[in-house]
């Protein structure tokens, strides 16, 4: 009898192991059932909220050389493909493919000291929350503010090996523009230094791979209608010219700088009418910085503040489904045909999954696992499904949220055990990347005959 009982006992064990696997398969691939406070950026929402020429000549040359996407209303033989020719490069980039890029990152042997990596953990805004998770920072190189680490270890953005390494795994995936979070001169969030000086070392790097170059605006304390004009008229000038600048095929035929703007919820539709409708006080509008300006959409009242700011297309940003209305593949249909009725650029975000529990502890409802590349596959499918002209990637490496596609390798310590791609190799989501980037411009070229 006692013997029977134990077999049952083993049974049931057992029997509850696989139901939890099975939750937890599921969990990956299904939203979640409510959504945060916090969204998966880098700081507090509130933080957020207290922080916060070419001449005619010169830019239609810029633009008559540069390589663009097919515009929102595409009319037709537009090739977003580059073709090398070169022995070591006999494969396609796509310039419909984006990527996001961060560049934050130090360590001491180029910057004295590391940045980023040892990220404080991030306390919970309720005190008694954050009284039930862990406090201080990291302590790199063994501990770092991610649960991946990254095969080239906690690196320098400023080590222009890492820069090469960067832009040709970029390459490998197939995504022909890097969209590169961007501060204004001598700014930088909460955690990190300023990082517009190694702009153009990027820009120089991305144009040896045939790798175009958007921003990414990043909200800053003060950031105002004149100031956002000063940024754009700033970026322009200095990098208008530049071989990896990027440049939009806009609906009417016109080829214009295309901008991410990270937060645009922050200002006021008031604000943004300033400088991006015909009739602002400070309006780039016909001007030579005229631009294709892509909004953050997080909550779906946000459609119609994008509309009366004067912006040119929506991007949803976060790799977490269902933690935002903008984020959910189950509403990008909606989104999707918003946009078209309103002539509006949609840019859905796909990333491979997400995890910023090494950064906020407290965070765990919104991970979502990977699941060997079955998350992936399933967030592109869903971007595939509403045809859109551009979908972006979160990201190449921001390693706080996890939803990097840079090479990361196992690594264990005495006090961690950090996540890896195994069983599949360092590059698996950059091969992903790729042959989701070929099936995509194969689909194109169906939709567009």
């Amino acid at each position: 009898m006692t013997r029977l009982r134990r077999k049952a006992l083993v049974a049931l064990f057992l029997f509850t192991l696989f139901i939890f696997g099975a939750m937890m398969g599921l969990r990956t691939l299904k939203p979640s059932d409510g959504f945060s406070d916090l969204a998966p950026g880098m700081d507090f929402v509130g933080e957020r909220s207290e922080r916060r020429r070419l001449d005619a000549k010169g830019a239609a040359a810029a633009a008559a050389a540069a390589v663009a996407s097919p515009g929102h209303f595409h009319t037709g033989g537009s090739d977003t493909k580059v073709v090398f020719t070169k022995s070591d490069r006999d494969y396609s980039i796509f310039y419909d493919v984006h990527i996001f890029y961060y560049l934050w990152y130090g360590s001491p042997s180029m910057d004295n000291k590391y940045i980023h990596w040892d990220h404080v953990l991030v306390p919970h805004w309720d005190p008694k929350i954050a009284a039930s998770h862990a406090q201080g920072r990291h302590t790199p190189p063994d501990d770092i503010a991610s649960s991946f680490y990254p095969e080239l270890g906690p690196y320098s953005s400023r080590d222009p090996k890492v820069l090469e390494s960067h832009m040709a795994q970029i390459e490998a995936a197939a995504a022909g523009v890097l969209v590169l979070s961007w501060y204004p001169p001598g700014m930088a969030e909460d955690h990190g230094e300023p990082t517009e000086d190694l702009v153009p070392a990027v820009m120089d790097a991305a144009h040896r791979h045939s790798i175009k170059v958007a921003f990414h605006m990043q909200p800053y304390k003060g950031r105002t209608d004149q100031s956002m004009h000063d940024n754009i008229k700033y970026i322009i000038d200095r990098y208008g010219e530049h071989g990896a600048f990027y440049r939009f095929k806009s609906g009417t035929g016109r080829v214009l700088p295309l901008f991410y703007v990270y937060d645009s919820y922050l200002m006021a539709p008031e604000s943004w009418a300033e400088v991006l409708t015909l009739k602002g006080s400070r309006s780039i509008r016909g001007t030579p910085y005229d631009g294709v300006f892509v909004a953050l959409l997080v909550e779906e009242r946000h459609k119609h503040d994008i509309l009366a700011s004067g912006f040119d297309g929506v991007y949803t940003y976060f790799a977490s489904n269902g933690f935002s209305f903008g984020s959910s593949h189950q509403n990008w249909k909606a989104i999707k045909e918003f946009c078209d009725v309103n002539n509006l650029l949609f840019v859905p975000s796909v990333g491979p999954g997400y995890v910023d529990t090494a950064v906020r502890p407290w965070n765990n409802h919104n991970t979502r696992n990977r699941v060997n590349g079955r998350y992936y596959d399933t967030s592109l499918q869903a971007a595939l499904s509403v045809r859109p002209e551009i979908v972006a990637v979160t990201s190449f490496n921001q390693w706080h949220e996890g939803t990097q596609i840079e090479k990361a390798v196992p690594k264990k310590t005495v006090t961690r055990l950090y996540l890896d791609y195994q069983p599949n190799l360092a590059d698996h989501y950059l091969q992903l990347t790729r042959q989701w980037a070929e099936n995509f411009n194969k689909e194109k070229d169906k939709w567009l005959m």
